[in-house]
């Protein structure tokens, strides 16, 4: 029988909450027709503007002709558009179209909806503090490495919440 104690596991803690917070959200996009990894895509490039295809798989975790479907998708609501990079004709840059304006303020609102039933019950300190040790979490896992963070639920509410 495999034997482990999950319950001191700061991993298994981490898991069970992401996973319930990107369920929460999906379940609040579903009606407005907006998968999760839809809401990843506009999140990162209303982040970081406009991406390339590698790019914006790395940044969601995702392998590339999964983004490739999403992304696919969005290009016939007319909520992206892929355009030639510059550097290199073969890679593609992702840019957000009018359209996904609208799709964009069903996102925010959810994400904000999401994130005041995660922090329900929570004092804003311990908001405060529950950031803090998340960060420094990610700080001591990616050590030196420069890597951009993966745009959580929490972080795309993160960035919508900025003025």
């Amino acid at each position: 029988m495999l034997k482990y104690d999950f319950h001191e596991s700061i991993g298994y803690w981490l898991t069970i909450a992401q996973q319930a917070y990107f369920r929460e959200l999906t379940e609040a996009l579903q009606p407005y027709g907006v998968t999760f990894r839809q809401a990843q895509v506009l999140g990162y490039l209303a982040l970081d503007g406009p991406l390339t295809q590698s790019e914006l798989a790395t940044r969601m975790a995702v392998e590339p002709p999964t983004l490739v479907g999403v992304l696919d998708r969005m290009q016939r609501d007319g909520w992206v558009e892929r355009t030639p990079c510059p550097d290199d004709g073969r890679r593609k840059v992702i840019r957000p179209l009018p359209a996904a304006e609208r799709v964009w303020s069903k996102v925010v609102a959810c994400g904000h909806a999401t994130r005041q039933r995660a922090v329900a019950g929570l004092t804003t300190s311990e908001v405060a503090q529950l950031k803090e040790l998340l960060d420094r979490v990610s700080q001591n896992l990616r050590g030196d490495k420069q890597l951009s963070s993966p745009l959580t639920p929490e972080r795309l509410s993160e960035a919508v919440a900025s003025p």
